[in-house]
């Protein structure tokens, strides 16, 4: 069995957050893929090429929680760290279900890394 592939597609609203995530990533040598909206995510990404992704929850148009669903109907098992600034106590405990981690911004660096890694190594369940 192959390994994981390792790159890492952010999806997120907001250019800086973006930028940000993908250079923290990129400093720890990975290589990533960024996507401004699950809609941009959905038209360009190729999942099967992807190690895991990290996801804005409250994006504009598709959710992030909706786009997890949309990944999960055509049986991909792609791992997904959420990333959230807004409290939802519920949406919360729906995205710990299906996600590797849940991270309100502003997260810890370290915080993201262990997460990204534990999915890239296969440690996330489906």
């Amino acid at each position: 069995m192959g390994t994981r592939p390792r790159t890492v597609a952010v999806v997120e609203d907001n250019p800086s957050m973006r930028t940000s995530v993908e250079r923290l990533l990129n400093a720890c040598g990975l290589t990533t893929k960024g996507y401004p909206s699950a809609e941009a995510f959905l038209s360009h990404a190729t999942p099967a090429e992807l190690g895991c992704v990290v996801l804005d929850m409250h994006l504009a148009g598709i959710s992030g929680m909706e786009l997890r669903r949309r990944l999960k109907s055509t049986h991909s098992r792609l791992p997904v760290i959420f990333i959230a600034a807004i409290v939802d106590d519920a949406l919360e405990l729906k995205a710990r279900r299906v996600g590797v981690a849940y991270l309100y911004k502003p997260f810890a660096a370290a915080s993201l890394i262990a997460a990204v890694k534990e999915a890239l190594a296969g440690d996330a369940t489906d």
